[in-house]
């Protein structure tokens, strides 16, 4: 990207980390997070780390924004995040382009993600006028009994590099219709997109004079992060991130009795049967092992294959592989971008070197790019590994473009077991032409997954469906569906309208 693209995104070479809905604070902190492209190598820009004192600033002028921002009619928020979704239509090219460059994803990815935010901003408009509560029939007489849903307060989200943009708007555009104000923490990785996002709505909220402080953001490693999780005045932490940090973060917050959403760590399969149609088995497992080159949390990290064509699927993926076009994402004819910095290129090699150590066999070898085109260090080769599903490395994740090919025979159930024997349980798929196999996997008795597919892959996902997983997955729900009720807090009324007070379950008590 050029100077001129990060100036229509309100970004110079230096911006600062902390900033409010209106203004940005000047940071007293020194440390500069620098950002560089994984792509080329070459700097982006940098931010300044929010300090702990700069921290106080956008918290308490959080609060104060939320005293008036939860009076606001909330059709009247959600043509805020209206206007929000207009902006981000105006800059989906700009930002997109910024997302796949600090990012490393695919153009069509970038372009792709930023497509989520607007669709999730008409979502959240039209849930403005949904907050549903509902009423009950009260025991006693001439009484009403209803419930309302309240905003929490301030909402602080923690998000991952891999989805820089998406994520943040699934939570925040949902919490601000409900009447909360958010605190964003988006990852040090991608720090460029983060003040890129503020940037545009900020302009909305200024243009609106929304009180300052409605959305705001802070910058830092996971010592700012901690700010939040221990801070009691943040009643709601959503994370997305690894099942590590995910633990400490829920632990923490946990302690202090405050509310978590957690989306964390996917070990996804997709499971093929003798009656899967194989043409869509090639696209489906293909593209969600290698998207975002592997750094999805749905991405495809195992495929169950029946014996019966498992020497067919093994045949189509030795076929396909070496068709991947690897290099710089924004160009449109590549179809794998780099990993997002050489740290997880070392874990890439670290998780070879295992499945080797554990008697996997490689279908695809893999391994690091070299040479003027990949000076950044960050390109690797998908891989595809020949493994046994008991393996010890087949139970981690590694964020990286490692799918692992294992054998089941017999019944379906088989198969299932096998996948659910993982301890994360986020996405899943069955490739099958059996309306029993496909409804099996779907019951009570199949996938243990928060998703699950039929027919597509494990990759991706609609912002009209709760997002999320169950087990080590984190067990939180973002984006569409009833997942708005996390961003709010219920309250139970009961209304006598009578001239007597009667107690529940016929309790007399006479003075």
């Amino acid at each position: 990207m050029n100077l001129s693209q990060l100036k229509k995104l309100g970004l110079g070479r230096t911006n600062s980390g902390t900033s409010t809905g209106l203004k940005s604070l000047k940071g007293s902190a020194k440390t500069a997070i620098k950002s560089y492209s994984p792509v080329d190598g070459k700097l982006i820009g940098s931010v300044t780390t929010t300090s702990k004192s700069d921290y106080e600033k956008v918290i308490k002028t959080a609060q104060k924004a939320f005293a008036e921002w939860r009076l606001v009619p909330a059709p009247k928020r959600g043509e805020i995040v209206r206007q929000y979704g207009e902006a981000l239509r105006e800059n989906k090219d700009t930002l997109g382009r910024l997302v796949s460059y600090e990012m490393g994803k695919s153009l069509q990815e970038g372009w792709g993600e930023v497509q989520e935010m607007i669709d999730i901003c008409d979502f959240a408009v039209g849930l403005s006028r949904q907050l549903y509560g509902l009423t009950m029939h009260s025991e006693r007489p001439a009484h009403r009994m209803y419930e309302q849903w309240h905003p929490l307060g301030v909402v602080g989200i923690i998000s991952a590099f891999n989805f820089p943009v998406a994520v943040w708007a699934w939570n925040s555009m949902i919490a601000l219709v409900c009447g909360d104000v958010c605190v964003w923490k988006g990852s040090e990785k991608t720090p460029m997109c983060t003040v890129a996002c503020q940037n545009i709505l900020k302009a909305v909220l200024k243009k609106n004079n929304v009180p300052e402080g409605v959305s705001s953001i802070v910058t830092g490693d996971y010592k700012v992060g901690e700010y939040m999780t221990l801070d009691t005045r943040v009643p709601l932490i959503s994370a997305t991130g690894s099942t590590r940090m995910g633990k400490i973060v829920g632990a923490t917050v946990s302690a202090r009795l405050g509310k978590t959403l957690l989306e964390l760590g996917g070990n996804n399969a997709i499971i093929i049967t003798p009656e899967a149609d194989l043409n869509l088995v090639l696209t489906g497992a293909v593209f969600g092992a290698v998207g975002t080159c592997g750094q999805r949390c749905t991405s495809t990290r195992r495929l169950i294959v029946h014996e019966k064509v498992y020497g067919k699927v093994k045949s189509m993926l030795k076929k396909a592989y070496p068709q991947l076009k690897i290099g710089d994402p924004l160009n449109p004819k590549m179809h794998v971008g780099p990993l997002i910095d050489t740290d997880a290129v070392a874990a890439y090699n670290e998780t070879r070197g295992k499945i080797k150590e554990e008697g996997g066999e490689f279908l695809i070898e893999g391994g690091v790019l070299k040479g003027k085109k990949y000076e950044s260090g960050c390109y690797v080769k998908p891989c595809v590994a020949e493994v046994d599903a008991n393996l010890k490395i087949v139970q981690h994740e590694t964020f990286a473009p490692i799918l692992y090919l294992m054998k089941y025979k017999g019944k379906l159930e088989n198969a299932i077991q096998i996948q659910n024997n993982v301890p994360q349980g986020l996405s899943s798929a069955i490739m099958t032409t059996n309306m029993r196999e496909a409804e099996t996997f779907l019951s009570a008795a199949g996938s243990d997954c928060g998703i699950a597919n039929v027919n597509i892959g494990t990759s991706g996902a609609e912002i009209g469906g709760a997002f999320g997983g169950e087990k080590e997955t984190g067990g939180g729900r973002e984006s569409g569906s009833d997942s708005w009720k996390a961003y709010m807090r219920r309250q139970t009324n009961t209304i006598n309208y009578s001239k007597e007070l009667p107690l529940a379950q016929g309790i007399e008590f006479n003075l």
